[in-house]
């Protein structure tokens, strides 16, 4: 059965760096061809912003080099839409978890219905307002 996974900054970025970071149940999903695999563009832009700022070490030489990855991959870009903006606007956040990228990829995960691959913790307080999640308790 088909299934559209959304993948959170994070996660990308253990695919592309340290798979040993995924759990199990994670490389299980993102291995099955029958699934299909989302970043957002928010994501990349955030990637981007790391790598620029020397936030992460990674075998990129450049920043390019990762959106080389990103297109090589059989990821999909999620681009950031006006139905995404609304769900962004009427979300209701938890006291302690003010980051825009987070909520912004939490809502686009909600407008399309789709499952959200992630280890933050705190994405687990948005199941209420419909997030489905998998979470990497790596």
């Amino acid at each position: 059965m088909e299934r559209r996974h959304l993948l959170d900054t994070n996660t990308v970025l253990f695919f592309f760096t340290n798979r040993n970071e995924l759990t199990q149940n994670v490389l299980d999903e993102l291995e099955d061809y029958n699934n299909l695999l989302y970043v957002s563009v928010i994501s990349v832009r955030e990637l981007i912003h790391l790598y620029n700022h020397g936030r992460i070490r990674t075998r990129w030489k450049q920043a390019t080099d990762f959106l080389s990855d990103i297109k090589s991959s059989r990821f999909e870009l999620l681009p950031l839409r006006w139905e995404h903006l609304v769900t962004y606007a009427t979300l209701s956040t938890p006291k302690g978890h003010n980051d825009p990228n987070d909520h912004i990829i939490i809502s686009q995960a909600i407008t399309e219905r789709m499952i959200l691959i992630s280890s933050d913790r705190k994405f687990e307080q948005y199941t209420a307002q419909r997030l489905q999640l998998i979470f990497n308790g790596r």
